[in-house]
């Protein structure tokens, strides 16, 4: 069985006031039944982590530099983000292919460099709107797939994040259907690439508009995971609903 896993991505949110929100979800949580992942701001990393010790509640980074080291400031590496106490890292958002040009060789690339530090690879793939309305979707996210995994990979290292473009932030939900669809077919991917055992193994999370009022219905379409939450993870009031409908599922 697949562990389900909450994902929360902060983006560039957050001061040290806002830890504040993962000690209230601690304490609603004590021993959840899922996986539960909050990724902060790279500033908040360490202290997170720190506050987090003890407890199931694991801290990721945002992004990471394919290099271990070098002449790239105001980059981080994976062996930094380790080292700040993060156990996970979300590669290929649409956010940081777009904003900043990464290609799914760029991905492929800082993919390789967090399993090296033995973090776990959050990687996103997700279609425009445009895409979508042209029926391309599969088509786009086979090729992401493709380009942006490494050839090795595993069950314990390795997330899925289908993200569709067009739901990011702005309350449109794809249908039950759609994402089934993008799901089985991400899943049916992964067998063939890395075979059965792994294939089936790896996580797939939804992430896209999604909250406390939707997650449950979410949650019950084939070969979702669980989900990667911006927004409504900023804050333990309206992320604790998520992971509550995670654990039912």
């Amino acid at each position: 069985m697949r562990r389900k896993l909450a994902a929360g991505n902060w983006k560039m949110n957050g001061t040290g006031a806002s830890l504040a929100e993962i000690e209230t979800l601690m304490k609603s949580h004590p021993a959840p039944g899922v996986d539960v992942l909050i990724c902060p701001p790279a500033t908040l990393i360490g202290r997170a982590a720190a506050l987090a010790e003890g407890h199931v509640l694991a801290i990721g980074g945002q992004d990471c530099h394919a290099e271990a080291s070098g002449a790239h400031t105001g980059d981080i590496s994976a062996a930094m983000l380790k080292d700040a106490g993060a156990t996970h890292v979300i590669l290929g958002h649409s956010e940081r292919r777009a904003d900043h040009d990464e290609s799914d060789g760029d991905v492929r690339a800082k993919c390789r460099a967090a399993l090296a530090e033995g973090l776990v690879a959050v990687v996103c793939v997700g279609e425009t709107l445009d895409e979508r309305e042209a029926a391309n979707t599969l088509d786009i996210i086979g090729g992401q797939l493709a380009g942006s995994l490494p050839d090795i990979a595993s069950a314990h290292d390795l997330v899925i994040a289908y993200e569709p473009i067009w739901a990011i932030g702005t309350g449109k939900v794809p249908t039950t259907a759609q994402i089934g669809e993008v799901h089985d077919f991400i899943r049916t991917k992964l067998e063939q690439r890395y075979g059965a055992g792994v294939g089936r193994s790896v996580r797939i999370l939804y992430g896209g508009s999604v909250k406390g009022s939707n997650a449950a219905e979410i949650f019950a379409v084939s070969n979702v995971d669980g989900a990667l939450v911006g927004g409504a993870s900023l804050t333990a009031g309206d992320f604790s609903p998520i992971v509550s409908a995670l654990e039912e599922a």
